[in-house]
């Protein structure tokens, strides 16, 4: 700094001390509303005097800035009355909540509800009934102690011994006057309680007698009666009550404002924790905490910048801090709004163990697989329907969760429609799945022997071949029978167009997936069948203990419809099972605790994840219904398969791959992109090979010890290398099973 700046900033400082310094400067209070709408108008007023100033060029804005550096500039105006949607636009965007309330608009959930009221009021009167001769007992026993404590408070009523001690206290400040005064009242009193106790004395006796010499015997037991309850009631003890509860309910704490913001406030987040600090509540309700099934329900705006995210992963926290089990705590976001609107629901019990409503299919029914079927309830008690055609599902969780007993209650329910053929393989090798299987499976294995694999193996290949019928037969179809080109029910009936439900059910599908020789086809042959066998009547679901990459290729994964996540570990095996993003959007099911078997995501039937807690379907009870739906094929005769003893036919197929690729492929060719192959082999045999692409190619040479290679051509002056084979390798083969045939 130079001389010059020193003596500027001095001479400044000067100024501003004399000026601090005079006698005119006294204090002023300032009203700040005033001064703002003073400095607003007065902004406003230059604005309207300048409208060109804010279409300056740069120049006149460096000129402005240099000239008044000081300006505040206004960013916020007052909005026009014609800003923003107008009163109609308001309506037509806004929500009108149910007039009717959902479970009274359901005909099922509106039994249910009166089922549970019918049984726990015939349960209580049978309860008490049964009981009422000890209730009886108790009483007459009760009886004396109750005259005693009777005729005690009747005496020291009519003696006013209530007010004993206040003339006691008289007495001893030596207040004559008081207790003079007092005496008279007192006397005054016992006069006209002691006629009013004689002359109830005297009605009560002659009632009595009137009633033992003129009413009939029935009267007389009933008086009697009321008389010893009346005395055995008075004559109880606070420890032992004459009446036991018949249902014991289940005590709950209200859930209230105060409550909600002591939760949200011990969460540890930073937004929050400042907002009350400060005497805000950091949380703003947007309706009243009301009760939501068995439960309450709060709603509400999280300060800016708190996403019900922050909420979800400390909801151990949230329960501590509503002095509540875990299982009856579930922060959800609501999926129109804004990321920082939380709804709080807060059950009465846990929901892993509240007693959950009689499934409708427990004992009979049946099922139509194109429509709507419960399998589970949500956190208040509503069913949740599953609708298993047009969809193919993936079901995940860490061991010991539920994943298995789901797996097995979907296939019952497709079991119980009698059109349905069932392909079940429970490569964990239980036979947990074996209700089903032994049942009414068309095809079905246990184990992950070669066996087995190669079972698998065949039936998979056979059911590539039946969506591909499948689809010839639907593009065949006139459009007034099929105008979707998909299955439906009508069409599944038609047993002569072959187009009935086939579901497919595999426990542990990493085993296919994962195997050395055949995982690639076994992948492919997936894929094919999420991709395009819902519209054909075609259900694939696979469940895993292990989501991951190789558990659930990406093909699959990516194109599954239903998905059921059961308790996981990490955001890597969340998002795996239910959709890419499931985890930032607030779709966790890594905060399912231990014991929250058969409690998982559900997403699905066109609506947001929901969580569900399965209907828990025991070994016994699977066999049951197991023994139900094979009952219903048997009277229909549409048992077949395995479930008839029938093993798969393994003829020799109409073709042999290794030859026809020779013949497509000539001599002077030595090496064939794949995709040239296919094409050539759906020109040889339409049939058999359309449809194929280089990847199932490179699946169907893979048991033949023959693998793809890079083939380079030269298109357009460069060169392009692409997936292909070489034809050395096809002959190689083929002199090797030669071979092997002249040996044997």
């Amino acid at each position: 700094m130079n001389h010059d700046d020193e003596n500027e900033l001095f001479s400044r400082l000067e100024k501003e001390i004399s000026a601090d310094s005079s006698p005119d400067s006294g204090g002023e209070v300032v009203d700040l509303d005033k001064a703002r709408s003073a400095r607003a108008q007065s902004a406003d007023s230059r604005a309207a005097e300048s409208p060109d100033s804010t279409r300056a060029g740069s120049g006149d804005s460096e000129d402005t800035e240099s000239a008044d550096p000081d300006k505040t500039v206004l960013v916020d105006r007052p909005a026009p009355a014609s800003a923003g949607p107008g009163y109609l636009g308001r309506l037509r965007s806004a929500r009108r909540r149910d007039v009717v309330p959902v479970w009274l608009r359901s005909v099922s959930e509106l039994k249910t509800a009166t089922a549970w009221v019918a049984r726990h009021y015939t349960h209580s009167a049978g309860y008490h009934a049964l009981r009422s001769p000890v209730y009886a007992a108790r009483l007459t026993l009760q009886a004396p102690v109750g005259a005693a404590k009777f005729i005690g408070s009747t005496l020291r009523w009519v003696t006013d011994a209530e007010g004993a001690p206040v003339r006691a206290a008289a007495v001893r400040r030596e207040d004559a006057g008081e207790y003079l005064a007092l005496s008279r009242k007192r006397d005054g009193r016992v006069r006209l309680r002691s006629i009013i106790t004689v002359l109830a004395m005297f009605f009560g006796i002659g009632t009595a007698l009137a009633i033992y010499v003129l009413a009939p015997g029935w009267l007389q037991a009933i008086s009697v009666g009321a008389l010893v309850a009346a005395l055995g009631f008075n004559g109880r003890r606070a420890d032992a009550p004459v009446i036991n509860r018949a249902v014991e309910m289940p005590k709950a704490t209200k859930l209230t404002s105060d409550i909600v913001l002591r939760a949200l406030g011990a969460l540890g987040i930073a937004p929050i924790n400042q907002a009350q600090a400060k005497g805000r509540d950091g949380f703003e309700f947007t309706a009243p905490i009301t009760r939501d099934g068995p439960g309450w329900r709060a709603e509400g705006n999280l300060p800016y910048g708190v996403t019900v995210t922050d909420v979800i992963e400390r909801r151990d926290k949230l329960a501590s801090g509503l002095r509540r089990p875990l299982g009856c705590v579930w922060p959800e976001a609501v999926p129109d709004e804004h990321t920082g609107r939380l709804v709080l629901w807060v059950g009465d019990q846990d929901m892993s163990s509240t007693k959950k409503p009689k499934w409708p299919l427990l004992t009979s029914g049946s099922v139509d697989l194109f429509k709507p079927v419960p399998y589970g309830t949500d956190q208040r008690g509503r069913w949740v329907n599953v609708t298993l055609m047009y969809i193919a599902g993936v079901i995940g969780a860490i061991p010991r969760m539920g994943k298995t007993f789901l797996l097995r209650l979907l296939l019952l329910m497709a079991a119980l429609d009698a059109r349905a053929e069932l392909h079940t393989y429970d490569m964990k090798g239980t036979g947990d799945l074996d209700p089903v299987g032994n049942a009414v499976s068309h095809r079905h294995a246990a184990g992950d022997d070669d066996e087995s694999i190669q079972y698998a193996l065949n039936d998979f290949r056979a059911l590539r071949e039946e969506l591909r019928r499948r689809t010839k037969v639907i593009r065949s179809l006139p459009r007034d029978i099929c105008p979707e080109s998909k299955v439906t029910s009508a069409l599944a009936d038609k047993r002569s167009l072959g187009l009935h439900p086939i579901v497919i059910g595999v426990d542990e599908c990493q085993v296919l997936f994962e195997h050395p020789d055949y995982g690639k086809e076994f992948e492919e042959i997936a894929t094919d069948l999420v991709k395009r066998g819902p519209a054909t009547g075609i259900v694939l679901l696979l469940a895993t203990q292990r989501p991951d990459a190789k558990a659930l290729p990406t093909g699959i994964s990516a194109n599954a419809s239903a998905r059921w996540c059961l308790k996981v570990m990490g955001q890597l095996e969340n998002d795996m099972v239910l959709g890419t993003s499931a985890y930032k959007r607030g779709v966790r099911a890594t905060m399912f605790s231990w014991g929250d078997k058969g409690i998982h995501y559900f997403v699905g039937e066109g609506s947001d994840a929901r969580i569900v807690g399965s209907v828990y379907v025991d070994g016994p009870t699977a066999d049951a219904i197991g023994a139900r739906a094979r009952k219903a094929r048997e009277k229909a005769g549409l048992l077949s398969g395995y479930a008839l003893g029938e093993e798969p036919q393994t003829a020799e197929t109409s073709y042999d791959l290794l030859a026809d690729i020779l013949a497509v492929v000539p001599a002077k060719e030595a090496k064939a992109w794949s995709e040239t192959v296919v094409a050539r082999l759906a020109e040889l045999r339409p049939d058999t090979y359309e449809g194929w692409e280089p990847d199932g190619l490179a699946a169907a040479l893979k048991p033949h010890g023959i693998s793809t290679i890079q083939v380079g051509r030269r298109v357009d002056g460069k060169v392009v290398n692409r997936r292909g084979i070489a034809r050395t390798d096809i002959t190689t083969a083929i002199a090797e099973c030669d071979g092997k045939r002249d040996a044997s």
